[in-house]
Parts: C-alpha cells; sequence; structure tokens
C-alpha cells in the first residue's frame, strides 16, 4: 500500500512541535442540542483554543461512552441528527476554517449503515482528516481501516491501561494521526486518571511508535489537562464540554459561549503544559 498523504492533523502536530506546545483536541457530539447550535459551537472552537476537533457521530447504543456522551447521542438524535447532517457539519466548517483537524468519532454501525465506500468518499469531500471507531479492533482492518486510509484519511486507534506489549503492535499497526491513550479502565468522563500511572504508561507506548499519544477519558479541568499533556502530546476533552451542553437551560447562545469558554481554560492549561521546562 501507498504511504498515506501527509493530512492537517500532520501538519498540525508538526506546528506544535515547532512552537513547544502540546494539543488541546475537544470532543463535542455532532447535533447536540440541535443542529444550528452545535454547529456554531463547532465553527467557534479553533478561536477558543482547540487544535484538533473530534466530532462524535450520535449512536443509540455509545457502550464505551458515560451517561454525559450516551445523552449527548441521545440529545442528538431526537433532534433529528442524521450522517448526512454531520458531514454537512463538516462542509460548513470547512467553508470558514481550512486548517484545523476534524476527527470523525463513534461506532462502526452508522458507518456500516451508510455504507462504507460512500462513507469515506462524503468524508473525505466533506473535509475530514480522521476517522476514530472504538469497536473495530486491528483483526478487521480489511473493514474500513485500509479503504479509510486509501481514501487518505488518517485512522487512529485507542490504546488502554490494558494494553500490554504483546497487543501494542496490533494497536499500532495501520494507525496514522495520532494514538488516543484511555487512561483509565472504564466508559468516558466517570473518573479521574492517575497522572503518575499515565505517564509511565505513555512512556512505554511511546518507545514502539513516534506518532503523538494523546490522553483522554476522564480531563475535566484546566489543571488537570495542563498535568496529564505534559505525560504526552496533548489532551482529549470530551464529558467536560458536553456536560456544559447538558446543563444550559436558556438556549443555544448559552451552550455556545459556555462551551467556548471552557475550551479557553482547558487551552490555557494545556499551554502551560508546554511552556514547562523538560
Amino acid at each position: 500500500m501507498s504511504k498515506l498523504p501527509r493530512t492537517r492533523i500532520d501538519d498540525t502536530f508538526d506546528r506544535l512541535r515547532k512552537e513547544g506546545r502540546k494539543a488541546l483536541v475537544t470532543f463535542i457530539t455532532a447535533g447536540d442540542p440541535d443542529l444550528e447550535t452545535s454547529q456554531a459551537i463547532l465553527n467557534g472552537l479553533p478561536q477558543a483554543g482547540a487544535d484538533i476537533i473530534e466530532l462524535g457521530m450520535p449512536f443509540t447504543d455509545p457502550m464505551a461512552d458515560g451517561p454525559a456522551i450516551q445523552l449527548a447521542s441521545q440529545r442528538a438524535l431526537k433532534a433529528g441528527q442524521t450522517m448526512a447532517k454531520t458531514l454537512s457539519m463538516v462542509r460548513r466548517f470547512r467553508e470558514r476554517d481550512d486548517t484545523t483537524p476534524i476527527v470523525l468519532m463513534g461506532y462502526y454501525n452508522p458507518v456500516y449503515v451508510y455504507g462504507n465506500e460512500r462513507f469515506l468518499q462524503d468524508a473525505k469531500e466533506a473535509g475530514v482528516d480522521g476517522l476514530i471507531i472504538v469497536d473495530l479492533p486491528p483483526e478487521e482492518d480489511k473493514e474500513l481501516c485500509i479503504p479509510a486510509m486509501a481514501a487518505g484519511l488518517n485512522f487512529i486507534r485507542l490504546a488502554t491501561p490494558t494494553t500490554d506489549d504483546a497487543r501494542l503492535p496490533k494497536v499500532l499497526n495501520n494507525a496514522s494521526g495520532f494514538l488516543y491513550y484511555v487512561s483509565i479502565t472504564g466508559v468516558t468522563g466517570t473518573r479521574a486518571p492517575d497522572a503518575r500511572d499515565v505517564a509511565a504508561q505513555v512512556a512505554r507506548i511511546k518507545s514502539h511508535t513516534d506518532l503523538p499519544v494523546c490522553i483522554g477519558f476522564g480531563v475535566k479541568t484546566p489543571q488537570q489537562a495542563r498535568v496529564l499533556a505534559a505525560a504526552g502530546d496533548g489532551v482529549v476533552v470530551g464529558s467536560a464540554l458536553v456536560n456544559v451542553i447538558a446543563e444550559t437551560r436558556q438556549g443555544g447562545a448559552e451552550a455556545v459561549r459556555g462551551v467556548h469558554a471552557l475550551t479557553r481554560a482547558l487551552a490555557e492549561g494545556v499551554r502551560a503544559a508546554g511552556r514547562q521546562p523538560a
């Protein structure tokens, strides 16, 4: 197979490395709480400090996710979100931003129902840069990973505290963009990771790969973001941002302001990690 062309994800990590910075990766669920509000949140994330955006594809049974993101999927689906609308959100985002990477994250079922070939073609055309499909293991690479690579999309893997040295090479095979390190055993947003354990695990993973490693699951505050970003190449924050939407009671504009305000605070925490001496 020919080498995957450079993507916006590669360019972003190169730029951050030259700037001595770590990446803030933000997650929101597409269409949560409604399409208009979600689009406004998405459009403003780069200016608020997001370096990479994960856009969740709503699904009825997001089993790797905790209550916050499960409820976000339910809100989005109730509001009428579809895969076509999710891809349309990316197209609209690209009208104003051609540099910030967007990664579609979720489960294989909605992709399969949409049709793999059609999905990859439409995602690439819309301006998607990578995929995280949490329930497709490396053993199923022929199903979507290899076709995604052929389409020019990064296929981003997840590693966990239980991914040992025997399993890790399989996880890394065909992975590109970055590696998402799941910092806890369990579902998203349910408990805080131990920074020392995470640092040790990330160091072990980095002995096997040159890919950037971003740390997620359980990162909620700017202080946590600073500490964990220092252990890797970036942090992923999802449930904390989604909770802002859930807690909003006064319309879409308040949700937009709240998510962007927390993103700015998280970005400052991540940037503080980059300023620390080696």
